[in-house]
């Protein structure tokens, strides 16, 4: 497969699926190696961790992640996009590809038998969702992270500013007792940052302390 069509082959998918479902894609287009990079860089190196990845979208973050992971390592992507979901089967093998929503993550995670992992990383566009779906996603997520996990998300930095930016904030803080904000990606379209998020707190996701 040459160069070119390695990748029209997601871009065109991401394309076709933001056309399709313009309420559910909120990115203009796939996250760049840079972010990708910084994204996958709370993924363990090391033992057999489980990693899931929300809205991987054409899988630009999950070669990243792929690309970290030890043999005998687990990494779920989830997508809510029948179209991503099946590009994604066929262009990363590697990835068990889980159809659904972010909202029923813990029910998604149970059912596969993967109701603690070691990192989760999302790709989803969080301003397209209203407060109670972000904090009920963010709960379930800092539910099913061990107590060394790290959850890893990014924004646009075009954005910082912005009301539903600064609510996104505080509602990471709400769920999170840690949470750091890295540099400027510039070389992605829009330029972007990441959030790294530690110590869920147990008020916030119904988890006893100490996990």
């Amino acid at each position: 497969m040459s160069s070119r069509n390695f990748t029209a082959g997601p871009l065109l998918s991401f394309l076709a699926s933001a056309v399709r479902s313009p309420g559910q894609i909120g990115a203009v287009a796939p996250s760049s190696a840079r972010l990708a990079g910084l994204l996958a860089s709370v993924v363990p190196t090391s033992g057999r961790p489980v990693v899931v990845e929300l809205g991987p979208g054409t899988g630009s973050v999950s070669t990243a992640i792929t690309g970290r992971l030890p043999a005998g390592s687990r990494h779920l992507a989830v997508e809510l996009d029948p179209r991503l979901a099946a590009f994604l089967r066929r262009a990363h093998p590697e990835l068990e590809v889980v159809d659904g929503d972010a909202n029923d993550l813990t029910d998604l995670l149970a059912a596969r038998a993967a109701a603690r992992v070691d990192a989760v990383v999302s790709g989803l566009p969080w301003s397209l969702f209203g407060y109670e779906s972000q904090l009920g996603i963010l709960r379930q997520v800092g539910a099913a992270m061990t107590p060394g996990g790290a959850f890893a998300t990014f924004a646009y930095t075009h954005t910082l500013p912005l009301p539903p930016a600064r609510r996104f904030r505080r509602t990471l803080h709400e769920v999170f007792d840690e949470v750091v904000v890295t540099h400027t990606v510039w070389r992605n379209l829009p330029p972007a940052y990441v959030y790294v998020c530690r110590r869920p707190r147990p008020a916030a996701t119904g988890v006893p302390a100490g996990g």
